[in-house]
């Protein structure tokens, strides 16, 4: 039997994230219920919306594997990244969910037994702590596995402040130690998904690869011998690791090689580490009206006195 694939391997591990997963809720939620701990019936309730998280990158990780069509020209790599940013919205609302719920019981305690507590939280622990190993590996090249990544650890690290609370309550009776952990988790929580919401929201709003801009990838072009200038220039990301470049590279080469093109191509791809590209040469600016890579010109053209300020009256020649 021939080993499985990538893809197959991370299907495996999702699918046992899964049922680990609703493991984790159905003994949190019934032990909770069953003790009066609000740590435990939180976390469960964070641990279902994980549940759904987890059935979403599943989802969203089989649907960017499939190739491109004739409509969706860049396949469905997208798919991960709108459920990367999904994840992180959840998360952030699951910590204000915990923090609501935390409130409420430090206004109105209730006796928790803190032994039944600890045992159940680290169950917990350790069930969340193997869901996030099985994804660590995967999370360090995709976002959208970065983020149940980040789901799971977080709730391995709430699991485990349960149980210190737990502990702190089975020795000193103090039962308010059990939503006051609450705030602690909530914080730990939102710095891990914040880098997770950053980096999705960037990719979706088509934004330059993190550490790279489109001064560094013209600064690369120009330095290839024969090229005095690069304009109209584009710069974004597909997904993680899936950069895109278009530019209009200006040579005095009147024959325009196909010699100086795969000069530039080899000097973008060594310095900035872009393979997919698609590069004009010209000896001349073509359209010299055009003003759709300026975004200040582009946004003063919508007032007629900023626009003549920019271009000049209408029906003017653009300098």
């Amino acid at each position: 039997m021939s080993a499985p694939t990538a893809i197959e391997d991370l299907r495996n591990r999702l699918y046992i994230a899964l049922v680990l997963n609703a493991l984790i809720v159905g003994g949190e939620f019934v032990g909770g219920t069953l003790v009066h701990s609000v740590g435990l019936m939180s976390d469960a309730m964070h641990n279902l919306i994980d549940q759904g998280s987890l059935f979403l990158t599943l989802y969203a990780y089989l649907l960017s594997a499939r190739p491109s069509t004739k409509t969706a020209t860049f396949g469905y790599h997208r798919a991960g990244i709108i459920t990367a940013l999904v994840n992180a919205v959840l998360l952030i609302s699951a910590a204000a969910g915990l923090s609501v719920m935390a409130i409420r019981r430090l206004i109105h305690p209730v006796p928790v037994p803190g032994g039944w507590v600890i045992a159940i939280a680290l169950a917990s622990f350790a069930a969340n702590m193997g869901i996030a190993l099985l994804l660590q590996k995967a999370a360090k090249h995709d976002l959208n596995i970065r983020g149940a990544f980040w789901h799971m650890l977080g709730d391995a690290w709430v699991c485990f402040g349960v149980a210190l609370s737990g502990l702190v309550i089975l020795f000193t009776h103090w039962t308010l130690m059990d939503p006051l952990i609450s705030f602690v988790v909530v914080a730990a929580i939102l710095k891990g998904v914040w880098p997770v919401l950053k980096e999705s929201l960037g990719v979706l709003m088509e934004t330059a690869p993190s550490g790279m801009t489109t001064s560094d990838v013209s600064e690369a072009i120009t330095a290839v011998p024969g090229v005095h200038g690069v304009h109209d220039m584009h710069l974004w990301t597909v997904k993680p690791g899936m950069t895109m470049l278009t530019c209009h590279v200006m040579s005095e080469d009147k024959g325009l090689s196909q010699d100086l093109l795969t000069s530039v191509r080899r000097q973008v791809a060594k310095n900035c580490r872009i393979t997919h590209m698609t590069i004009q040469l010209e000896t001349s600016c073509c359209h010299p009206e055009a003003i759709h890579c300026d975004l200040d010109g582009l946004m003063c053209s919508h007032d007629p006195i900023k626009r003549d300020f920019v271009l000049g009256p209408v029906g003017s020649k653009i300098i």
